[in-house]
């Protein structure tokens, strides 16, 4: 009999800077390239799967520029080898295609394991992330060439669908690996329904994760806990500890009160090395 989610290691995914945080919104979040470096180790240390990194330049302000990404990724390696490293290559702040992809480039001691890939256009509060159906072939086809594996970012049940569609036209190939994010104001919300329906029509060989924004990012910590391969946190997502937001959080924080839920329930969080495995990732 396979195991249930409950009896397996839970993945335990960190986004630790993403493109909205500033300083004035939190003094934990981690915005020039050397401070994102020192919180994933820190949080590396409290045990974590996969890193998903946004970067930015030495003024803390987003970029798509793969030197920066290079710094990075390169700190990281350095005393992290064996840690997943997915890059984002968001079109929420840039909508030239190149430039997303511009880090896809890297050369191999420097190149990601997987790179994110949002699988239709959604609106967050402010802004809208744009994806275009053309763009997204493109950014699966450029991953699939360079051997780096999709971290797809589904919000909603049309971008499933869009996911078959890529699946049909071999754009991508198992085993896969996907965040649901929960909780946005224009996307599926952090019910069992929704969450249900989402996984029910994922396709065989994928391992899902799931995330919830702002407020949502403490109840789905616990579900994921409870009843999913794996987890997203990170101050990407949520700034606070508490739904009140009376208690600003950090990285490590987040990642520590996730270990506290698996413990509960007599689960250890998953290695970057066992992840690899399932995933077919090169060993480091």
């Amino acid at each position: 009999m396979p195991l249930t989610f409950s009896e397996q290691p839970l993945i335990l995914n960190l986004a630790p800077t993403g493109v909205v945080p500033t300083r004035e919104m939190s003094s934990s979040v981690p915005l020039l390239p050397d401070e994102i470096v020192a919180d994933v180790l820190a949080a590396a240390e409290a045990g974590i799967t996969i890193v998903h990194i946004h970067a930015r330049d030495d003024q803390g302000r987003p970029t798509h520029r793969k030197e920066v990404f290079a710094r990075i990724i390169g700190g990281i390696r350095e005393r992290r080898s064996d840690l997943v490293i997915c890059v984002s290559c968001s079109g929420r702040m840039v909508t030239n295609v190149e430039d997303r992809a511009r880090v896809l480039d890297l050369g191999e001691d420097l190149r990601p394991d997987m790179a994110s890939l949002t699988l239709s256009s959604l609106n967050f509060p402010t802004q809208a992330s744009v994806n275009s159906p053309d763009e997204i072939k493109i950014l699966a086809q450029r991953m699939l060439e360079r051997g780096i594996l999709p971290e797809f970012e589904i919000f909603d049940l049309g971008m499933v669908n869009m996911l078959h569609y890529l699946v049909s036209r071999e754009l991508v190939a198992a085993p896969m690996y996907a965040n649901l994010l929960l909780g946005n104001l224009a996307t599926a919300q952090p019910g069992f329904l929704e969450i249900g329906t989402l996984v029910s029509r994922l396709p065989e060989r994928l391992i899902w994760s799931i995330a919830g924004i702002g407020a949502a990012q403490l109840p789905v910590a616990a579900i994921a806990a409870a009843a999913a391969p794996g987890v997203r946190v990170g101050l990407e997502d949520n700034l606070w500890l508490d739904p009140q937001r009376r208690y600003p959080a950090s990285n490590p924080q987040l990642v520590e009160r996730v270990h506290q839920f698996a413990a509960l329930l007599h689960r250890t969080v998953m290695t970057p090395v066992e992840l690899r495995q399932r995933l077919s990732l090169s060993r480091r």
